[in-house]
């Protein structure tokens, strides 16, 4: 049985990564010809097509939607083994792909990168922002930060920092709608809704005596950014749940308020996530001790704040 075609299949990877021959052929430092021939030579091996493809069109098979993932771990390992053979006498430098929820990302993750980026000329990132919990292996993640109560996984977790849930809302909308003291209160109130979270319109709440409350909430805007209520919650416009890296200021600054602080609505966590297997490169590993020392309890400012 003939070797496998490593070289094809990475070569496959990249072009499925970047959706054009032309840009996978840069970013390997290829010819075009040469990423042709490599994926002619994957199709006649398999006997059927990995890419439909036209002088204006691409788009991947079933089968080679299939097999892209596969080809992005053997490039993935491939990478890994080079960047450890090298990890002793080397420098770290190479891509990371990096991905970040939104709001955090634009908020926290992107303003310390150039510090980063300074720290090692050699390190270049690719920032994925998205609310959406992509599949790591799959995308070709190296590091991604999560905000969530994470579940048993495949993938190496840690814990960086609690992220709190505040109820908010502005001084003026309180002084015209009143105070919720308790969330039933919250059926007459209206409510901004974060459209991301699975049920978006339903709110659980639990008090420290263990009594929990869910109610169901209605509301003139909402929208998959949190950080796209802020400015309708700072106007008066309702009331939402937000975590503490979006609203530590304004509630600092009194521009929002925090209510019916006994009632917790379920608490997160900031999370910092690699697929398992095999070592981490030298670039991903700087990377991590430097999102550690940004983001653990203490560390960043909003979990300073009272």
């Amino acid at each position: 049985m003939p070797l496998p075609d490593l070289e094809a299949w990475a070569i496959f990877a990249k072009v499925a990564e970047t959706g054009s021959f032309a840009a996978a052929a840069a970013e390997l430092d290829l010819s075009s010809p040469t990423v042709s021939k490599a994926l002619s030579r994957l199709e006649a091996r398999f006997g059927e097509r990995l890419i439909h493809r036209t002088s204006r069109r691409f788009a991947l098979t079933e089968t080679g939607r299939i097999l892209a993932v596969r080809a992005a771990q053997i490039l993935a390992e491939g990478e890994a083994v080079e960047a450890e053979a090298q990890a002793k006498s080397a420098t770290p430098r190479g891509r990371i792909r990096f991905a970040v929820p939104m709001s955090f990302g634009l908020r926290h993750v992107a303003p310390i990168l150039p510090e980063f980026l300074a720290t090692y000329p050699e390190v270049a990132i690719d920032l994925r922002l998205d609310d959406q919990m992509v599949d790591l292996v799959a995308a070709g993640i190296d590091v991604a930060l999560r905000i969530a109560d994470l579940p048993d996984s495949s993938l190496i977790v840690r814990r960086l920092c609690p992220v709190r849930i505040f109820l908010v809302g502005a001084p003026s909308y309180f002084a015209t709608h009143g105070t919720p003291t308790r969330p039933r209160d919250l059926a007459g109130h209206a409510c901004l809704l974060y459209s991301n979270s699975p049920r978006a319109d339903l709110w659980r709440f639990r008090h420290p005596d263990g009594t929990e409350e869910t109610v169901t909430v209605k509301g003139p805007l909402g929208a998959n950014s949190a950080d796209a209520l802020t400015g309708a919650l700072e106007a008066g416009a309702g009331l939402a749940l937000q975590p503490d890296f979006i609203c530590w200021e304004a509630l600092a600054a009194g521009r929002l308020t925090a209510v019916m602080t006994d009632w917790a609505p379920p608490q997160l966590a900031l999370h910092m996530v690699t697929p398992a297997g095999g070592p981490r490169p030298i670039r991903v590993r700087v990377l991590a001790d430097f999102l550690v020392r940004q983001f653990s309890a203490g560390a960043a400012p909003w979990t300073r704040a009272a």
